[in-house]
């Protein structure tokens, strides 16, 4: 039990970045994402090598020995896959990229319906859509984190939970800075609501202290209030404070003095109807009352009223003394703009940043979070994009941040110099990522949609590369293409589910499938696999694909033969004896028929020429006796080709055949003689 809530006190260290070393963590765990080593190869001793792929690199140990290595040293016999977007694998992260996808399509959609007025609501309430799915994604893998029994497990979620704490706390502040753009006096509260989301681990301290026996006398009890203070969060801290004014009588006018100066700080109301040069005029004069405490010494016998009094003013060197409670040089910026400069400007920003982070984190060199803070400051949005994109283990963030941003009109000035803008090569790079997944693929092709340049050109090359297991995934790939006019690729797709069924004897199914590619080669050889299929076992397999060709038989004469043959059997079946005669000769007489089959026709024949009745015609019959003797006597052109059937054929059924030709001959001569006697 200890040790459960242990571990999720230290992973609530990471979400509200409560000290300095869980910004190094995050910090650590960015610039780890950039980097990867291989286990089991020494690059120190031999060179690598590698080869590129549509979805990852493979890596190896070559034969090549680097300067100065030894005679003999182990070599790794293995081959690596190296994956280049390895959260696409994370079944919790799968539904960040799900969720920002409807957010992204929802963005494309409503641009041009927005009126102008108010797209910038519209966009700050994307952003924060998207900070939702964020949060959503850190919550999931925390609770994960917490339950996990494996070690590794629990550790590689941790270090998930805090590189989506990096990212939503960078995406915030661009929100700020950019998208929602703030201006002075607004901008101010803007940032501290930015920073209080961020380190709300006080609550849950205050929380602790409140429910103790004694609060004032709890050890916690001082940082508490003076965490909420640096907060700006006033009511608050006189609410705790007021548990220490009750137990000290003596004491009490001093509280009260402080708990006036506090209550008193003005507040900067949007919108109300006071200016901002009031506003600034009520400040300046609250500022000067706490100035004249400080200096009578009204404080004095009480160091912590005194450090609260020195925060109010703003004093440097008394907030770099709370570096603990602070945590991070941001903060630092925010309270210290909170209590010397609330009107600052956006444009004022980037001085007062640089300074406050050199003060805060003084020899020690910046991190790669503390540098995209500062370029956001700066208002440097391609800084920002470009040390995301390479601290980030991902793409997802700059994408996502690009294109809101570019439909904010931010990025209109930036070109790459290879042709497409920023926005649409981050979008194009993350969703080629997207394809190297089993399913989030589909995803990927809403991405490529909206990429005007090269979209299409993307979507081609990548489409062809998605692997087709099943018919059901075939299907999916094989409208996405349809709906997009991609011919060439339909034809692709076609073509090789025609031939994966062909090769598991699924005629019905290849035959479909080369319909469907408007392949007329692939469609004769699967029909005359069904017509030797039909000689073969005597019935025709996937009746209702062949009863419903329709205009599809025309797409060749095997096929337009093998439905006209079938149509034959269902007018025999139903007793049509006329008509099925009728088409049956016909299918010799045109040669639609190939040559090898029409001693099935004939034989086909014999039954109808042994009914009682007439079928058909003596002018038939001797188009029957035609086609019977050019069979067997191999005069046309086709000779060699068919001998060998012929030989096959027994001197028996021929001799039925024209045995019974002769008899209906007969018969239709006398019935139309008796007919059309004179």
């Amino acid at each position: 039990m200890r040790k459960t809530r242990a571990f999720r006190n230290q992973l609530f260290l990471l979400l509200t970045l409560g000290f300095s070393s869980a910004m190094a963590f995050l910090s650590a765990s960015l610039y780890a994402a950039t980097q990867r080593l291989i286990p089991g190869v020494d690059f120190r001793q031999k060179h690598l090598g590698f080869v590129w792929g549509p979805r990852d690199i493979l890596t190896y140990e070559t034969q090549y020995k680097t300067a100065g290595a030894p005679a003999a040293f182990a070599s790794c016999p293995w081959i690596h896959v190296v994956r280049k977007d390895e959260d696409i694998y994370s079944p919790i992260l799968r539904k960040l990229f799900n969720e920002s996808h409807h957010i992204f399509v929802q963005l494309q959609k409503s641009t041009d319906d927005t009126a102008s007025k108010a797209k910038k609501p519209r966009f700050v309430s994307i952003s924060k859509n998207y900070r939702s799915v964020i949060r959503a994604c850190m919550e999931e893998l925390q609770q994960n984190a917490v339950s996990a029994r494996d070690a590794a497990l629990a550790t590689q979620y941790g270090n998930q939970v805090s590189i989506l704490l990096a990212v939503e706390l960078i995406w915030n502040l661009c929100e700020v800075l950019f998208i929602d753009a703030a201006p002075a006096g607004t901008l101010l509260l803007h940032l501290l609501d930015w920073v209080r989301l961020h380190k709300a681990g006080v609550d849950e301290q205050a929380h602790e202290v409140l429910q103790s026996e004694s609060p004032a006398q709890h050890p916690s009890y001082w940082d508490v209030v003076i965490s909420y203070v640096l907060q700006g969060r006033m009511d608050e801290a006189r609410q705790i404070l007021g548990k220490q004014a009750s137990q000290q009588p003596g004491a009490r006018a001093v509280y009260k003095l402080l708990d006036n100066l506090m209550m008193k700080m003005p507040i900067y109301n949007p919108g109300g109807n006071q200016t901002l040069t009031e506003f600034d005029v009520r400040w300046r004069h609250w500022r000067e009352e706490c100035t004249r405490c400080l200096e009578d010494r009204s404080f004095a016998g009480d160091p912590h009223l005194e450090l609260i009094c020195k925060i109010l003013l703003g004093d440097e060197d008394t907030l770099l003394e709370q570096k603990e409670l602070l945590g991070t040089w941001y903060h630092f910026l925010v309270t210290r703009l909170l209590y010397t400069q609330p009107t600052v400007k956006p444009t004022e920003l980037h001085y007062y940043a640089q300074s406050s982070m050199d003060m805060f984190l003084g020899p020690r060199a910046p991190e790669p979070l503390d540098s995209i803070l500062l370029a956001a400051f700066e208002f440097d949005i391609h800084q920002v994009i470009k040390d995301c994109s390479i601290a980030l283990n991902n793409w997802w963030f700059v994408a996502h941040l690009t294109d809101l941003l570019d439909h904010c009109k931010l990025l209109q000035s930036h070109n790459l110099h290879f042709g497409s803008n920023l926005r649409e090569f981050l979008l194009l790079e993350y969703a080629s990522g997207l394809f190297t997944h089993h399913s989030l693929w589909q995803l990927a092709v809403d991405y490529f949609d909206h990429c005007p340049e090269f979209g299409r050109v993307y979507l081609e090359m990548q489409i062809e590369r998605v692997p087709l297991d099943t018919e059901r995934k075939a299907v999916k790939v094989l409208r996405i293409c349809e709906q997009r006019q991609m011919a060439e690729q339909v034809r692709s797709i076609c073509k090789i589910m025609a031939m994966k069924a062909l090769r598991n004897q699924r005629l019905g199914s290849a035959l479909s499938w080369s319909i469907r590619a408007k392949d007329a080669a692939f469609a004769t050889l699967i029909s005359e696999r069904f017509l030797q299929d039909y000689c073969d076992r005597g019935t025709f397999s996937d009746l209702d694909l062949i009863d419903n060709l329709g205009p599809a038989m025309l797409l060749s004469d095997r096929l337009t033969f093998l439905g006209k043959y079938r149509e034959f059997h269902k007018m025999y079946g139903e007793k049509k004896f006329p008509e099925a005669a009728k088409l049956l000769l016909s299918l010799m007489t045109a040669r639609i028929a190939p040559k090898n089959f029409w001693m099935t026709l004939l034989t086909d024949a014999l039954p109808l020429l042994e009914q009682k009745q007439v079928i058909f015609s003596a002018e038939q019959t001797y188009e029957l006796m035609h086609c019977l003797e050019e069979l067997t006597s191999g005069a046309d052109d086709s000779k060699d080709e068919h001998v060998g059937h012929v030989e096959d054929i027994k001197t028996t059924k021929i001799e039925l055949l024209r045995l019974a030709l002769a008899r209906n001959l007969a018969s239709a001569i006398v019935e139309e003689g008796t007919v059309d006697s004179w």
